[in-house]
């Protein structure tokens, strides 16, 4: 059985934290976690060491890749097979990730994203857009169709675990996925469900969702595209030379 680790990367979730992580111990005990605090300005620290929760507590605010790269090397270090995110609001189904895990047996996939739109439809509204523009980027650059590249529900084989936990460069974004197709790297996708959030605020309002796919646009197109290809020993299907 592969040996599993969930990131929860938490900012400021005082209000899904205890949903979250007790969700997970009743429920899906097979799966260790950590939830990473990155640098709370609410009660979510101090919660989590009340509760006894596997913590990884950050002195500052690193921001989402600080956050999840903390978190990956913590799995790699300790030595599991494969490590998934899931948000620390509570929008990311656990059910999904046994799934994701066949997926990522059976085709030897680096990467398997939980999608929402792999056997679905997007809705039409300007955050779709804004999705849509990312895929086609994808796509553009790297020949790959990926229906769901905003999906924050990835799960990371053992080889990527290597890379993102001695690669600052390396964050959990559309971006870094394109860059790691063109260096070789496999990637699947898997229909899931998410749920809304039901407590706290998210980060990403109208203005910064929209600043935030330009970026990623901009990013797949001109930076990661002409971006040196670094030679990555730790796959083995590598197409670099």
């Amino acid at each position: 059985m592969m040996k599993i680790l969930i990131i929860i990367p938490a900012f400021n979730e005082q209000e899904n934290i205890e949903r979250v992580v007790d969700k997970l111990i009743d429920c899906y005990p097979q799966y260790s976690y950590v939830v990473v605090n990155d640098g709370s300005r609410d009660d979510t620290a101090r919660i989590c060491q009340k509760r006894g929760y596997h913590l990884i507590n950050l002195p500052v605010n690193l921001g989402l890749a600080g956050a999840f790269q903390a978190g990956m090397r913590y799995a790699y270090e300790l030595g599991f097979d494969a490590a998934v995110q899931l948000d620390g609001d509570g929008q990311h189904n656990p059910e999904y990730i046994a799934a994701m895990a066949e997926a990522m047996t059976a085709q030897d996939a680096d990467i398997v994203i939980g999608s929402r739109f792999k056997e679905k439809r997007k809705p039409k509204n300007l955050r779709m857009l804004g999705s849509n523009l990312i895929e086609a980027a994808i796509r553009l650059t790297t020949g790959t169709k990926i229906s769901d590249p905003t999906s924050g529900m990835r799960l990371f084989s053992r080889r990527m675990l290597r890379l993102f936990a001695n690669n600052v460069n390396y964050g959990p974004e559309p971006d870094t996925v394109s860059y790691l197709i063109r260096c070789g790297a496999r990637v699947t996708e898997v229909q899931t469900q998410m749920n809304e959030r039901i407590a706290g605020e998210s980060y990403l309002n109208f203005s910064r969702s929209v600043i935030y796919m330009a970026h990623m646009f901009f990013s797949i197109v001109f930076i990661q595209f002409v971006r040196k290809k670094e030679e990555t020993p730790c796959l083995p299907h590598s197409a670099l030379s």
